[in-house]
C-alpha cells in the first residue's frame, strides 16, 4: 500500500468516527480510529488505538457523487439521530461511493459509504479525483444495447431488468437502448442487418440460454458479413466479435451465466456489464457437408440428450417440467446408436478432461495464446499425412453409442454443480467430447448420478473423453443412404425415439438427432471446429474464495 504514490489522502468522518481516507491508482482505504485516554498515576495520559480497515479496487467503484442531504435510517436510536444531527451541523458536505461487495456464492451486490467534511472543496476534490480514476478505465461501457425476452423463463425478464439493473446502469451514467423482442429470433435478425453497433460499446440480453444464442448468432454473422467471410466454409478463420456480451440472467436454467460467473443473479451479472469486465470464450461452428449450421457455446450432445429435447418439444406445454418428464422417458427406453467419431486431439500442453483442473477467473489454461486457423489447418493436413503412415492424427472411433457429447464449458448448473465436464475450459480453443458406449440401463444411471456429485463421472470402463479441436460423426443410418438424400433434412418420423420395449437397449434403423444448446439441428452428420475466442463476455470467470476477499486486510500490501 505504501509503496504506491498517494492521490489523495485526508481526515474526514464515517458513521460518526474520524477515518483516514487514502486513494492511490488501484485501491481506495479508509481506516476507522478509535481513541481511548486514561489517566496515569502521575496525571500523564495514555493514548490507545484499535482500528478497523476497509478496501475497494479502483476498478471496482461503480460511482462517486455528492451526498444531497442526510439519510438516516428510521430505525436509529434517538440517540444516534441526535449524533448524526451534529456531525451534519459540524460537517455539512459530504460525498458517497458506491462499490461492488462480495457475499456468498459467487454473488456481487452494491454497497455504499459516505464520507463528511466542514470542507466542501475538500469533497469536491475527492469526487473529481475519484471520477478521474474512473474515467481512465476505458473497458467499462458507456452506452449498450438491451434485448429482453419477456416471454422466457417465468417471464420475468422485463420486471428483472426495469427494478434490479437499469438503477444500476443509471447509477453507473450508462445510456441503455432497449428493444422488447416480440418473437422468436427478432434480436438475431435486428444485429444481423439493423443495429447501428457502431454506437454501442456492448450487446445485453435479458433472458435465458436461448435468448443468449440469438444474440450471439446475430453478432457473428453480423461480423463475418462486415469482413466478407462465408460462414458456410468449415475451414475458414471467423472474425472474433469486437463487442462484448453481457447476460442479464432471467431463464429456466441459465447454465451458461452459471458457468461463467459462478451464479444466476441479475445484479451480480449487471455489476460484471458496469465495471467492465472481459471473459473471451470459444464458440463452435456446426456444419453439414459445408453448409452452416448453427453455433454452439455449451453443449453438443447425440443420443441420450437429443432423445431428450425432441421429445420435450412435444410437451412444451408442460413448460419447464416436460425436460424431468422427457429424461425420465428417454432413459427408460435406453436407445443406443451405431456411428463412427473422428476427431482431432488437442496438444499435450493443454491439459486433459480428467486433470481436475477448473477453469477459473484468471485461468492459465485460457491465457495460452491460441493457434490461428491457418496453423490448425497445417497441422491438420500434416496429421492427415502422418496418419497414413500410422502415426497419430485424426482418431476413427466406431460403435454403439447410447450418448456423445461435446462440452464447450463445464456446462454447470444448479442441479449439477460440477457440469458434464467440470475440468472443460471457456478460451483454450478445445472441447470435451465423451463418448458413452453401449451399456445396461443401470451402469448409464451410475453415470447420470456422478453429474450431481463429487466422483469422477468419467470413471467407468463404458465412457471415454478426448479434449479435441475438431471433430466429425457419421450415423451408421447415413452410410446406406445416397448423395442425394444426405442433402434432404431427415423426416420428422425419423426423430421419433425407438421404444420397443421397456428393458434392454433399443436399436433400429432410425438415428438420433442433435442437441446444439437446446436447438435441434437438422442433419445428424456434422463437423464441429472450434473457432478459439470467437466472442467475450461482461465477465470474469468464476472467483475463487481467496480471490474473492483478497483486499479484506489492506495496510498489509
Amino acid at each position: 500500500m505504501e509503496k504506491q504514490s498517494r492521490l489523495l489522502s485526508s481526515k474526514l468522518f464515517q458513521k460518526y468516527r474520524e477515518v483516514e481516507v487514502i486513494l492511490n491508482r488501484t485501491v481506495l482505504t479508509w481506516k476507522e480510529i478509535e481513541r481511548r485516554s486514561r489517566k496515569r498515576s502521575s496525571n500523564h495520559s495514555n493514548t490507545y488505538e484499535t482500528a478497523l480497515s476497509h478496501a475497494v479496487q479502483v476498478c471496482e467503484i461503480v460511482s462517486v457523487h455528492k451526498t444531497e442531504e442526510d439519510r438516516r435510517d428510521n430505525k436509529d436510536t434517538r440517540r444516534s439521530q441526535k449524533q448524526a444531527k451534529q456531525l451534519s451541523q459540524l460537517c455539512p458536505h459530504a460525498f458517497t461511493v458506491c462499490y461492488v461487495r462480495r457475499t456468498r456464492q459467487h454473488q456481487w451486490r452494491c454497497s455504499e459509504v459516505t464520507f463528511r467534511s466542514a470542507n466542501q472543496g475538500l469533497c469536491e476534490q475527492w469526487i473529481t479525483v475519484i471520477n478521474e480514476q474512473l474515467s481512465l478505465l476505458t473497458n467499462r461501457p458507456k452506452s449498450l444495447l438491451v434485448y429482453i425476452n419477456p416471454y422466457g423463463g417465468k417471464r420475468r425478464g422485463k420486471r428483472i431488468y426495469e427494478q434490479k439493473v437499469a438503477p444500476l446502469f443509471r447509477r453507473a451514467c450508462i445510456s441503455a437502448d432497449v428493444i422488447v423482442t416480440e418473437q422468436a429470433n427478432h434480436a438475431r435478425d435486428h444485429l444481423k442487418t439493423e443495429a447501428n453497433l457502431e454506437k454501442y460499446d456492448g450487446v445485453v440480453c435479458v433472458g435465458g440460454d436461448g435468448m443468449f444464442s440469438e444474440i450471439i448468432h446475430g453478432l457473428i454473422t453480423r461480423t463475418q458479413t462486415d469482413h466478407q467471410v462465408d460462414q458456410n466454409l468449415s475451414d475458414a478463420e471467423l472474425v472474433p466479435c469486437s463487442l462484448r456480451i453481457g447476460i442479464i440472467p432471467a431463464g429456466s436454467t441459465d447454465c451458461i451465466c452459471f458457468a461463467t460467473v459462478g451464479t444466476n443473479d441479475p445484479v451480480t451479472s449487471a455489476l460484471h456489464i458496469i465495471v467492465g469486465d472481459s471473459q473471451p470464450m470459444d464458440v463452435c461452428s456446426v456444419h453439414h457437408n459445408q453448409t452452416f449450421l448453427r453455433y454452439s457455446v455449451s453443449l453438443l450432445g447425440y443420443g441420450f440428450y437429443g432423445d431428450i429435447l425432441t421429445d420435450s418439444e412435444r410437451k412444451r406445454w408442460l413448460g419447464p417440467a416436460r425436460y424431468d418428464l422427457s429424461g425420465a422417458k428417454t432413459f427408460l427406453n435406453h436407445n443406443y446408436y451405431e456411428g463412427t467419431v473422428s476427431f482431432l486431439p488437442a496438444e499435450d500442453d493443454m491439459g486433459n478432461p480428467r486433470d481436475k483442473l477448473q477453469c477459473r477467473s484468471g485461468c492459465r489454461v485460457c491465457q495460452h495464446k491460441p493457434l490461428s486457423n491457418d496453423e490448425h489447418s497445417n497441422m491438420s493436413k500434416e496429421t492427415e499425412k502422418s496418419d497414413k503412415d500410422g502415426s497419430s492424427g485424426w482418431i476413427e472411433i466406431r460403435g454403439k453409442f447410447i450418448a456423445i457429447n461435446a462440452a464447450s464449458m463445464s456446462c454447470a448448473c444448479p442441479r449439477s454443480p460440477k457440469g458434464l465436464s467440470p475440468s472443460a475450459h471457456l478460451a483454450d480453443g478445445t472441447t470435451d467430447l465423451i463418448l458413452v458406449r453401449k451399456c445396461s440401463r443401470l451402469d448409464f444411471l451410475r453415470h447420470l448420478l456422478r453429474h450431481t456429485n463429487k466422483a469422477d463421472q468419467f470413471d467407468h470402463s463404458f465412457v471415454e473423453v478426448h479434449r479435441v479441436r475438431k471433430f466429425r460423426f457419421q450415423p451408421r443410418h447415413y452410410e446406406l443412404l445416397s448423395l442425394e438424400d444426405l442433402s434432404e433434412p431427415p423426416k420428422k418420423a425419423s426423430f421419433r425415439p425407438i421404444c420397443s420395449g421397456p428393458t434392454g437397449c433399443n436399436y433400429g434403423s432410425a438415428y438420433s438427432s442433435w442437441n446444439c444448446d437446446g436447438e435441434i439441428l437438422p442433419h445428424a452428420a456434422i463437423q464441429v471446429s472450434v473457432q478459439c475466442q470467437l466472442i467475450r463476455l461482461f465477465a470474469r470467470g468464476i472467483e475463487e474464495q481467496q480471490q474473492q476477499f483478497v483486499f479484506e486486510d489492506p495496510w498489509t500490501l
